[in-house]
């Protein structure tokens, strides 16, 4: 049996839903798809990056807002409303600082276009690598315990 690498992953999310995320201890991607949670695997590292304060609301927020591990292999759908059931995974949030992405654009490789440095958030789910989740990692759990 081959064992995969651990992958590091960017979800988006508004920062409202990320913390009622945090609160319950879970993970949802795209507005509850299971698709992007299927690629993730136990211990999998996750980043949330907010750009919005609030789901459907303009107010900015360009910040990642929280970062954990998932914590098993299973995808499982919850009943939020009658019309609404989206998919999602547990994970362990670690105590940390949300931070700016502005000081950290020239920095990280994900983003190839500095001017336009949004456009890889569009897609709502992205892989990035270790040494970018790193450098945003270092970044948000300093500040944590400072």
């Amino acid at each position: 049996m081959q064992i995969r690498d651990k992958k590091y992953w960017i979800i988006v999310a508004s920062k409202d839903h990320v913390k009622q995320g945090m609160a319950q201890g879970i993970v949802q991607a795209c507005h509850g798809k299971s698709s992007p949670l299927r690629r993730m695997r136990k211990e999998d590292a996750v980043i949330y990056y907010s750009g919005k304060q609030t789901f459907g609301k303009p107010d900015k927020c360009q910040e990642f807002t929280a970062i954990g591990r998932i914590t098993d292999d299973e995808v499982y759908e919850f009943r939020v409303s009658e019309d609404f059931c989206p998919s999602r995974r547990r994970m362990e949030f670690m105590p940390a600082t949300d931070i700016s992405i502005v000081p950290l654009i020239g920095d990280l490789d994900f983003i190839k276009d500095k001017k336009s440095w949004g456009y890889p958030f569009r897609f709502g789910f992205f892989e990035i690598s270790q040494n970018d989740f790193n450098l945003i990692a270092s970044k948000m759990l300093q500040r944590a315990y400072v």
